[in-house]
C-alpha cells in the first residue's frame, strides 16, 4: 500500500506515531515536502538517513520550501519506476519535480517546491535556498512527462497547491508562480485525487483534493 504524510521538518518522532508504525513490509510512505532530514550533512544526520533507508517500508519524499537544496543536489540522479530520483540511502529516495512514476501499478505525478515565508530572515541565517521554487526547465519537464501519459494519471502529489485550493483554504498569501503553474496543470490533467502539504492542515476537500499534515492517508 502507498501512504502519504507531510511536513516532517526533520522530526524523527513522527515515525513513532500509531499510523506510521502500522505500515508493513513492502508498503511505501511518501512525504509531501519539507522532509527536513537533509540539512547539515553531519555524521549524526547521515546515520539517521541510513536508518530511515533500512525501514521495513520504503520512504520517498518530495522537496518542499524548507530543504537544504545544495546538499540534496549532491546525491546522484538515477531512473526509478519510470522517473528520476535522488537515491539518498537504501530505499530512501527523493522524488524529483515534474516526474511521473508508476508505483504499485498507479501513475503518480510529483511536483515539489514552495515559496518560504520570511525569506530575508532565512537568508541572513543561511537557511534559504533559491532552488526552493521550480525553475522553467522543471516545469517544461513536467509538461513533457504528462504528455507521454496523455495528461492522465491516477494521483497528483505536490507540496503546494493551485490558486483555487488556496482560495478555498482561505490562505491569505499572494499567489506565486508555482500556484499559477499548478493551476495550469489542474486545468489540463485527468486525475483521481490530488494530495498536497505545505499548509499544516489535515483536510479533505471534496471531491478530489486533500490537504495533508500529520495524518497518514492511503492513496486509494
Amino acid at each position: 500500500m502507498v501512504y502519504v504524510t507531510a511536513d516532517l521538518h526533520g522530526d524523527a518522532t513522527r515515525f513513532y506515531s500509531k499510523e506510521i508504525r502500522r505500515l508493513k513490509k513492502g508498503d511505501t510512505l511518501i512525504v509531501l515536502g519539507d522532509f527536513g532530514f537533509l540539512w547539515q550533512g553531519t555524521p549524526k544526520e547521515k546515520k539517521l538517513l541510513k536508518k530511515l533507508g533500512k525501514k521495513k517500508y520504503q520512504i520517498l519524499f518530495l522537496d518542499g520550501a524548507h530543504e537544504n537544496f545544495d546538499l540534496l543536489e549532491q546525491y546522484p540522479v538515477e531512473e526509478w519506476s519510470g522517473g528520476q530520483v535522488h537515491r539518498i540511502d537504501g530505499s530512501l529516495k527523493h522524488l524529483m519535480r515534474g516526474q511521473v512514476y508508476v508505483i504499485e501499478g498507479k501513475r503518480i505525478f510529483t511536483m515539489g517546491g514552495g515559496e518560504s515565508d520570511e525569506k530575508e530572515m532565512r537568508a541572513q541565517q543561511q537557511k534559504w535556498f533559491p532552488q526552493e521554487m521550480p525553475n522553467p526547465q522543471e516545469k517544461e519537464a513536467a509538461r513533457k512527462n504528462l504528455e507521454r501519459f496523455d495528461w492522465s494519471v491516477d494521483y497528483v502529489l505536490t507540496h503546494d497547491c493551485s490558486e483555487k485550493m488556496k482560495v478555498f483554504l482561505s490562505m491569505g498569501q499572494q499567489n506565486n508562480s508555482l500556484n499559477r503553474f499548478l493551476t495550469e496543470i489542474e486545468g489540463k490533467l485527468q486525475f483521481r485525487k490530488w494530495f498536497f502539504g505545505f499548509y499544516h492542515l489535515d483536510r479533505q476537500i471534496p471531491p478530489r483534493h486533500c490537504a495533508v499534515y500529520r495524518s497518514v492517508q492511503r492513496l486509494d
